[in-house]
């Protein structure tokens, strides 16, 4: 009698890397004692192994295809379609991820409500909560039609049976790390379980033309928990982000296969769960002190829309031998870099100080255009006098102290004036590219250095 030798694999359990040995430290993330053996799904290698089966294996000649506009629907949440690029593509695969009780769920139950109330038939799958703890949710947030059908279920075969009998228009999967698949014997979450589960869901996004939503956990690091290839096999990544204690929410989209990516949709959370931002940067800088030194209004660009933030700095003479620094909301390194150039390059001494800078609002921004904020709310704080309040600064720095040209100024600076600003200060390519774009409402200041930016405090 021939013995059946079981396969099995070893895989990564933050980033999916697949080992036919256990290794101590991952060559894909460079993490200690992440992997985990598996039993390798011959199932799952039939289905994917060869790539998407809806595939034709027949090649075509790229003249020959013919292109139409994408059948979008509206959510009814306009920051929800601005990230999304106009609305849900017919037959998309899209993941939402965010921490826990940050508003996934909420969000996308009123996105149930929306499109149920607008005709259309939508499916939610709660893998986590009972019809009821659904219930208590929806009765927050309003009245919800006949067109919304909750079902309570993690195994996938059922799952498949149940979306081709009702054949909605919209899925929700709450969350895609409760799923299993019976094909599959490692247990719920684990990195078998959840690319065997995304396969199936695109599978049936593609082939039955249903638009799917897969709400997906987070890391302590802030990315989506099970193997990185999720990222890769979905449509649309959606992050929901957002300090827990703060009112407010940003949904951001880091890829996106219909439109731009890395826009924002900004939300306020309530009691009748989330409402929409108008204007973000109106809502961001409420609240702003009146003659402090140390405060400066910088803009920013998330993906094509420009934001108004608040930069704070407090800079005081230190009591120990080791000045302290903190940078809240930037990079802590790139606030050091900036100190260090104005003690090289305006001779400023602020090493024996103190320095706490704060993107006030809790925001987290990456974008070097903050740079000369930063440096004149420091230089602000350190010699005691407030800038006006009407005035808007924006500009890279670098490490010679120049102050280098950043995109989309145009844009920037209609934000500015729409929020009754009457000083904008830039780096000088973007003020000699912008001198037709000024009138009586905003004064335009080009800088070529940071020397030439603090001598306008």
């Amino acid at each position: 009698m021939t013995k059946i030798k079981k396969s099995t694999v070893f895989f990564c359990k933050e980033c999916g890397y697949e080992s036919a040995k256990w290794m101590g430290q991952c060559p894909g993330c460079k993490e200690w004692n992440s992997f985990v053996e598996e039993p390798v799904s011959t199932h799952a290698l039939k289905k994917n192994g060869s790539g998407n089966s809806t595939v034709s294996g027949t090649a075509t000649v790229l003249s020959q295809i013919t292109m139409k506009e994408e059948d979008r629907i509206s959510t009814g949440m306009k920051e929800l379609d601005r990230v999304l690029g106009g609305g849900v593509v017919a037959g998309s695969l899209t993941l939402v991820g965010g921490d826990p009780g940050i508003g996934k769920s909420t969000l996308l139950l009123q996105v149930c409500r929306n499109l149920s109330d607008s005709g259309h038939k939508v499916l939610y799958i709660s893998g986590e909560e009972s019809l009821k703890q659904i219930k208590m949710r929806a009765m927050r947030i309003g009245e919800f039609s006949d067109n919304l059908l909750l079902l309570c279920e993690t195994n996938l075969s059922i799952i498949e049976q149940t979306i081709k009998e009702l054949e909605p228009k919209v899925v929700i999967i709450d969350s895609i790390q409760t799923m299993y698949s019976e094909e599959v014997t490692s247990a719920p979450g684990s990195v078998s379980q959840v690319r065997e589960s995304t396969g199936m869901f695109l599978q049936m996004a593609k082939g039955l033309g249903v638009s799917i939503f897969i709400v997906g956990h987070v890391t302590k690091e802030g990315t989506v928990a099970g193997p990185r290839v999720l990222e890769h096999m979905v449509d649309t990544v959606l992050y929901f982000e957002g300090d827990r204690y703060a009112s407010y929410r940003i949904l951001r989209g880091v890829k996106n296969r219909f439109g731009s990516t890395n826009e924002i949709g900004v939300f306020e959370m309530r009691e009748q769960g989330l409402t929409q931002v108008a204007n973000p940067s109106e809502y961001m800088l409420s609240g702003r002190p009146e003659d402090a030194a140390g405060c400066v209004v910088a803009c920013t660009v998330e993906g094509t829309r420009p934001l108004m933030v608040e930069l704070q700095a407090l800079v005081c003479n230190s009591n120990f031998g080791i000045p302290r620094r903190q940078a809240t909301g930037m990079d802590f390194n790139r606030v050091n870099l900036l100190m260090a150039v104005l003690e090289k390059r305006v001779g400023v001494q602020i090493s024996n100080c103190d320095a706490y800078v704060n993107l006030a609002g809790g925001m987290k921004i990456q974008e070097p255009a903050v740079d000369l904020g930063v440096v004149m709310a420091i230089i602000s704080s350190f010699r005691n006098r407030p800038i006006d309040e009407k005035t808007v600064v924006f500009g890279e720095v670098g490490l010679s102290g120049e102050v280098r040209a950043v995109s989309l100024s145009e844009q920037r600076l209609q934000e500015a004036k729409k929020l009754g600003f009457t000083t904008c200060i830039m780096p000088r390519a973007n003020a000699d590219a912008l001198q037709d774009k000024g009138d009586d409402k905003i004064k335009i200041i080009g800088v070529s250095n940071v020397q030439e930016a603090i001598e306008l405090i």
